[in-house]
C-alpha cells in the first residue's frame, strides 16, 4: 500500500517594496513633516525589541505611581482622623500604616506568581480572561482603565499642590499647571518608550534620595530628642467636627467605621503594584525575571517609605490643612531639616522632588493605560484604533485618549486632591482581587509544581484586595461634604462594560459577515456587461481626467452623464462637448428639476442594473492643498459616493485632481 506524501504547506514570499516610477514626485505632507520635527524620525518596527528597558529604567517608568503615593498616603489617613478624635489621631496612624503595609506585602508576592505565570503581560485583564472568560475580564479592565486615568489626575494634582507648598503665589493656577503638567508628560510618551524612560529615571531617583534624607535626618533627630512636637491648632488646618471628641481605648474614641474610612483613604498609598505586571513585555530579556526583581526593589522602597514617614508624622504631630497645601509632607521637611542654609536647601530639594515624582507619578498610566487598551481593542471590545502602534512605536492612540480624560477631570476637579481621592484605589483594588482571584484559579487547574503555595499567597491576596475593595466602596461611596464619591466609579464601569460588550457584538457581527463564504464570493462568475458612467458637472481638467481614466478601463459601455438642475448650464455644456467633437463619449443629460442631484444619479445608476450588468461611477473630485479652500466648495461627491454604494453591483470611484500641486501628468482625451 502506497503512503500518502504529506502536503507541504504553501510558501508566501515576503512582502516587497514596490518600486516607484522615477517620474513621480510623491512629496510628503506637511502633517507629516511637523510630526518628524516634534517626535523625531519614525522608527520602524523591527526595532521594537530595542525599545525594551533594563531594570534601573523600568523602576523609574513604572514605578513612579507606587512610589509617590507616599507623598500623600499618611496626609489621607489624618484627613478621615483628625476631624473626628483630633490629637489622638496620631496614635492611630501607625496601626493603619502597618496593616496597609500587611496588604501591599501580599500583593507584592501575588503579583511575583502573577508575572511568572503570564510572563507575556500579567495584568488584571489578561488573567481575568484566561480563568474567567471575556465578561468579568472586561469588568477587571475597565476598573483598571478608569484608576489609571484617575492616577493621572491625582498624581498631577497632588504635584502641583507640592509645588504650591513651596510657591504658594502659584495657587491659583492649578489648573493651568496641572494641565501643561499632563501635556508634557503626554509629549515624552509618544515620543517613545526609551525616551519617555530617560526623562522620569533622574526625578525618580532624585525623590528616593531626598526621602532617604528625610528619613535619615528626621530618625537621627528623633532618637536625639532634638525633633519639636508641632500644634494641631494652627490657622487653616484641620480641626474636631462639633460633638467629636478623642478618647481612650482600643480605637481612642474613633468609631470602627472611621478608622475603615481612613484605611481606605490610606489604600492609595498602595495602589500602581500592577504596573509591572501589565509591562513584562516592556523589559529587556528574560523579561519576567526582571520584572519580578524590580517590583520587590519597588514594593519594598515603598514600604520603608511609608512606614518611616507615618512614624514621623505619629511623632511630630503634623496636621493636614482644610485647602490642602502646604501639604503633610512639606511640613514634615520643614520641621525636620529645620531653617538653616542647608536646611533649605533640603527642604526646596524634598519639594522639588516630591513635585517632580508626583507629576511623572502619570507616567505609570502612560506606560500601561495605552497597552491595556489595545489588548481590550484586539478581543474587539475597544476601538481598534487603540491596537495600532505610532510614529515613535508606542500606542499613540491611547496616549492621547488619555490625556483628554486625565484633562478633563483636572478641570471639573479644580485640580484639588481631596475631590478626586474618593473617586481613586476603587478600581484598582476591584482589579487586584479580580487578578488575584484568577491566578488562584490558574493554580488549581494547571496544577503547575509548587502549586500550593502559590496558591495560598493569590487566596490571600485576593481575600485582603477583595476586603478592602468593600471597606472602600462603602467608606467612600458618598464622602461627607463631597460631590463626588466611590458612587461614580460603582455606577460607571457596568455601564462601560455594556457598552464594550454591544461593540464587541457589531465587531463580530461585522467579521461574521465580512468572512462568510469569502473564498466563494471571490470565484464567482463576473457579470455579463460592465458600464462605466462618468459624472460630469462642467468640463475642465477634473472631469477630462476622470474621462481619460474611464478608456483605460474598457468597459463595454462608457457615457458621461450630466445632471441637469440648471437648464442654461446644461445647454452650454452640451454645445461645449459638441463643439470639442467629444462623439466617444455620449452624453447624457438627465433632467433634475428639483435639484436632487443625487437622487438624479440614483436613477440613472438603477436604470443601468438590470442583474447582469456591473456599473462603476466615476466622480471627479477637486483636492485642494489648503484646508480653508475645502471651505469654499461643497462635497457633494461623498453624499452621492454613500447613496450609489448601496446599491447591489454599483461602484463608485473617486478620480482625484489636486488643484496647485504638479502631481499630475497633462491628462489626453
Amino acid at each position: 500500500m502506497q503512503t500518502a506524501t504529506p502536503r507541504q504547506p504553501e510558501r508566501v514570499a515576503p512582502p516587497k517594496p514596490i518600486p516607484l516610477a522615477p517620474f513621480v514626485d510623491l512629496p510628503e505632507s506637511g502633517r507629516y513633516r511637523f510630526k518628524n520635527r516634534l517626535l523625531g524620525p519614525p522608527l520602524h518596527t523591527d526595532q521594537l525589541v530595542h525599545e525594551r528597558l533594563g531594570k534601573p529604567t523600568a523602576l523609574a517608568v513604572f514605578a513612579s505611581d507606587n512610589l509617590s503615593s507616599v507623598a500623600y498616603g499618611t496626609e489621607e489617613i489624618i484627613r478621615q482622623l483628625v476631624p473626628y478624635i483630633g490629637l489622638a489621631a496620631f496614635t492611630l496612624v501607625m496601626p493603619i500604616t502597618i496593616a496597609l503595609l500587611v496588604v501591599l506585602g501580599f500583593l507584592i508576592l501575588s503579583y511575583r506568581q502573577t508575572i511568572k505565570a503570564y510572563p507575556s503581560a500579567g495584568g488584571a485583564y489578561i488573567v481575568t480572561r484566561d480563568n474567567f472568560g471575556l465578561l468579568p475580564a472586561q469588568v477587571a479592565g475597565v476598573a483598571l482603565l478608569t484608576d489609571y486615568v484617575l492616577t493621572v489626575a491625582v498624581s498631577v494634582a497632588a504635584g502641583t499642590a507640592a509645588l504650591t507648598s513651596a510657591v504658594p503665589g502659584l495657587t491659583s493656577y492649578a489648573v493651568p499647571i496641572s494641565v501643561a503638567f499632563i501635556i508634557i508628560i503626554a509629549f515624552g510618551n509618544l515620543r517613545g518608550v526609551k525616551e519617555s524612560g530617560r526623562i522620569f529615571a533622574v526625578p525618580t531617583y532624585f525623590f528616593i534620595g531626598t526621602m532617604v534624607a528625610l528619613l535619615i535626618i528626621g530618625f537621627g533627630r528623633m532618637f536625639l530628642g532634638h525633633l519639636p512636637v508641632q500644634s494641631i491648632h494652627k490657622a487653616g488646618m484641620l480641626t474636631l467636627k462639633p460633638g467629636h471628641h478623642g478618647g481612650d481605648g482600643f480605637l481612642m474614641g474613633a468609631t470602627v467605621f472611621m478608622v475603615l474610612r481612613a484605611f481606605a483613604s490610606g489604600g492609595a498609598a498602595v495602589t500602581g503594584v500592577e504596573a509591572i505586571s501589565n509591562g513584562v513585555p516592556a523589559f529587556r530579556r528574560p523579561e519576567w525575571k526582571n520584572a519580578r526583581s524590580t517590583l520587590v526593589v519597588m514594593g519594598s522602597t515603598l514600604g520603608a517609605m511609608f512606614f518611616g514617614l507615618s512614624w514621623l508624622d505619629a511623632h511630630l504631630h503634623v496636621n493636614a490643612y482644610e485647602k490642602g497645601t502646604p501639604t503633610v509632607i512639606s511640613q514634615i521637611g520643614k520641621l525636620v531639616f529645620g531653617t538653616s542654609p542647608v536646611g533649605h536647601v533640603l527642604y526646596f530639594a524634598l519639594q522639588a522632588g516630591t513635585m517632580l515624582i508626583l507629576v511623572l507619578a502619570a507616567n505609570t498610566s502612560f506606560a500601561d493605560f495605552p497597552r491595556l487598551a489595545s489588548f481590550h481593542a484586539g478581543d474587539n471590545f475597544m476601538p481598534r484604533q487603540l491596537t495600532k502602534r505610532g510614529h515613535r512605536l508606542v500606542f499613540s492612540n491611547g496616549i492621547l485618549a488619555l490625556s483628554a480624560a486625565a484633562i478633563f477631570l483636572v478641570i471639573i476637579t479644580r485640580a484639588e486632591v481631596s475631590r478626586l481621592i474618593p473617586l481613586y484605589a476603587i478600581g484598582v483594588f476591584t482589579s487586584f482581587t479580580l487578578s488575584q482571584a484568577g491566578m488562584a484559579r490558574h493554580h488549581i487547574r494547571i496544577k503547575e509544581p509548587g502549586w500550593r503555595g502559590g496558591l495560598f499567597v493569590n487566596a490571600t491576596g485576593a481575600v485582603l484586595s477583595g476586603v478592602v475593595d468593600i471597606i472602600i466602596a462603602i467608606t467612600k461611596f458618598k464622602p461627607p461634604g463631597a460631590i463626588l464619591g466611590a458612587w461614580v466609579i460603582i455606577a460607571l464601569v457596568p455601564v462601560m462594560v455594556y457598552g464594550l460588550t454591544r461593540l464587541n457584538k457589531q465587531y463580530e457581527s461585522e467579521a461574521s459577515e465580512l468572512e462568510g463564504d469569502a473564498k466563494a464570493a471571490a470565484e464567482a462568475p463576473i457579470l455579463r456587461r460592465h458600464v462605466v458612467l462618468v459624472l460630469v458637472d462642467r468640463l475642465d481638467r477634473s472631469t477630462a481626467r476622470a474621462m481619460q481614466y474611464g478608456r483605460t478601463l474598457t468597459p463595454d459601455e462608457l457615457r458621461a452623464v450630466h445632471v441637469a438642475y440648471d437648464a442654461d448650464k446644461a445647454e452650454q455644456l452640451a454645445q461645449e462637448w459638441r463643439r470639442l467633437g467629444l462623439s466617444r463619449f455620449p452624453l447624457e443629460l438627465v433632467d433634475c428639476p428639483d435639484r436632487r442631484i443625487t437622487r438624479g444619479v440614483l436613477e440613472v445608476v438603477a436604470e443601468a442594473l438590470d442583474g447582469q450588468t456591473e456599473v462603476t461611477v466615476l466622480v471627479p473630485r477637486r483636492e485642494y492643498t489648503r484646508f480653508w479652500h475645502r471651505l469654499l466648495h461643497d462635497r457633494t461627491a461623498d453624499s452621492i459616493a454613500r447613496a450609489v454604494s448601496q446599491l447591489p453591483h454599483a461602484n463608485v470611484t473617486f478620480v482625484p485632481y489636486h488643484l496647485g500641486t504638479n502631481i499630475h501628468s497633462e491628462a489626453h482625451v
